[in-house]
């Protein structure tokens, strides 16, 4: 059949958009682990396209509480350490693992964006050793910021139906400690 006579198939974004509230709640809940959050954007849909539902994401995350912030950030897994790393890697990442959780309160959470996988190990370990220096308050925004990053790229990745990498992890007490790794 020739391509101008093909069926129009939905678009992700539109199953989106028409999907159950608790549909929508649900997947929005696997890019970010906050209810205020997914009940917002949900309950804001239809969206005309993915630029606006990312904007309405990343609106919905600035205007988190304390308090959803702090359910967000629990519900957040470390981040994979690739197999073949060194067992001396998987040492020096537990140990900064331990001390940033002791310091902060909270799991480590970092976008790792466009970094290529083999340096992964290496941004996540220089990110929390420069963030050990980082106030509470400080460290808390900085927090949001990159879940905010993290949010918004695993949506458009789950609307876009590809998956660079999944989405947000259970939280630490229903899956183990070690999760794929955030931001890919």
């Amino acid at each position: 059949m020739p391509a101008h006579r093909l069926p129009s198939l939905p678009r992700p974004l539109d199953a989106f958009n028409s999907a159950s509230a608790e549909e929508a709640h649900d997947l929005l809940l696997r890019c970010l682990r906050s209810p205020r959050w997914s009940r917002r954007i949900a309950d804001h849909r239809p969206y005309p396209d993915l630029d606006a539902l990312l904007a309405a994401a990343d609106e919905a995350a600035y205007d988190l509480s304390a308090r959803d912030l702090s359910a967000a950030l629990a519900a957040e897994s470390l981040p994979a350490v690739p197999a073949d790393t060194y067992a001396v890697a998987h040492t020096a990442l537990a140990a900064a693992h331990a001390a940033y959780e002791a310091r902060f309160g909270h799991t480590f959470v970092i976008y790792l964006g466009a970094s290529h996988p083999d340096e992964a190990l290496d941004h996540v370990l220089e990110g929390i050793r420069s963030r050990l220096a980082n106030d509470p308050e400080e460290e808390r925004v900085i927090s949001a910021e990159q879940l905010r990053y993290l949010a918004k790229e695993r949506l458009a990745h789950l609307l876009r139906g590809t998956r660079p990498y999944p989405p947000a992890p259970a939280p630490r007490g229903a899956a183990g400690r070690v999760a794929p790794a955030h931001g890919r």
